[in-house]
């Protein structure tokens, strides 16, 4: 919930839908600007897909495109999706000219590009283009990850392309969200506003964080069953130590010890036994959360809520 907090609920997205004719419908070019008119809109970012293929150089098979996705984009796009840099710097208006370009962080890994020193070029579109930047996962745009990033003035100059954009990135008022959301098919296409398809990219988070809510709550019953079960079991060991041990209790009855003696040792026991098998568990379940999370490639993070928790159950 902090990430989507951090995020915010206030993006919206705008994206062309179909036609009459169930054919794929397009934005008009002033849908930018007219999106800008409506009052609550403080900040939008577009992208349009530009043809061609993304290739490590021009040597490389044309087929093994490795699914990268060119996008044309404004200046303010990494504001709008609340992006970070991972290597390097984004489009400016001194570079969106020129051939520079951004890479997603799938795009950059799957290029083997993994910093933006100025000397990494990749052969975009039939030309060379220069890796000025890296951005971090972009947490509502998935498809942003597996993209290179142009500036529309780069794309028109040289690679022809003067399409329309096809999604429009809108940051609005919180307050006044819905009723923005309303109102953007009609400003976008007065004459076809059921052409534009509008969402609100947060929801695809909300529910990530439903499911995951969910499911932490599943396993958190299944802890506790297991700890009450866990419980019973080794009240019942020491019932039967106690049990066993009669002959042992006599003895020492018989030198003396009071019952508050032999209840104390008894107690002591079941609690370096409680330690000794915490400690262990706690062991075992970080050992294999960190193997199992480097098999899958995921940043290793163990709560420490889980290990305090872990020492005084």
């Amino acid at each position: 919930m902090r990430e989507l907090d951090s995020l915010g609920t206030n993006l919206l997205t705008v994206e062309a839908g179909q036609s009459f004719g169930q054919a794929q419908a397009e934005l008009p070019k002033t849908a930018t600007s007219m999106v800008k008119r409506i009052g609550p809109v403080y900040e939008v970012a577009s992208v349009s897909r530009v043809p061609g293929k993304v290739l490590r150089n021009e040597y490389v098979d044309t087929g093994r495109t490795q699914g990268i996705t060119i996008f044309a984009t404004d200046l303010n796009l990494l504001n709008a999706q609340r992006g970070k840099l991972a290597n390097g710097t984004f489009l400016q208006e001194a570079t969106s000219h020129f051939p520079n370009v951004v890479l997603g962080a799938v795009a950059a890994e799957r290029l083997g590009i993994r910093n933006a020193s100025g000397n990494h070029r990749i052969w975009l579109a039939g030309q060379w283009f220069s890796v000025v930047g890296i951005v971090k996962p972009f947490p509502l745009a998935a498809d942003l990850d597996r993209a290179a990033l142009i500036g529309y003035e780069a794309a028109e100059r040289f690679i022809d392309h003067e399409g329309a954009p096809d999604i429009l990135y809108i940051r609005a008022e919180p307050e006044h969200i819905l009723n923005v959301r309303s109102v953007l098919a009609g400003t976008v296409n007065p004459e076809h506003p059921e052409e534009v398809s509008v969402g609100r990219a947060s929801d695809v988070l909300e529910a990530k964080v439903a499911a995951s809510t969910t499911f932490t709550n599943l396993f958190l019953g299944l802890g506790a069953v297991a700890l009450i079960v866990g419980g019973i079991g080794i009240a019942n060991v020491m019932v039967i130590s106690v049990i066993e041990r009669r002959n042992e209790i006599g003895l020492r009855r018989a030198l003396g010890a009071t019952k508050t003696h032999i209840a104390m040792q008894f107690i002591t026991e079941a609690l370096l036994l409680s330690l000794i098998g915490g400690l262990t568990g706690i062991a075992v379940g970080a050992l294999i959360t960190a193997i199992y999370a480097t098999i899958q490639g995921w940043e290793i993070v163990i709560p420490a809520l889980a290990i305090y928790g872990g020492i005084i159950v």
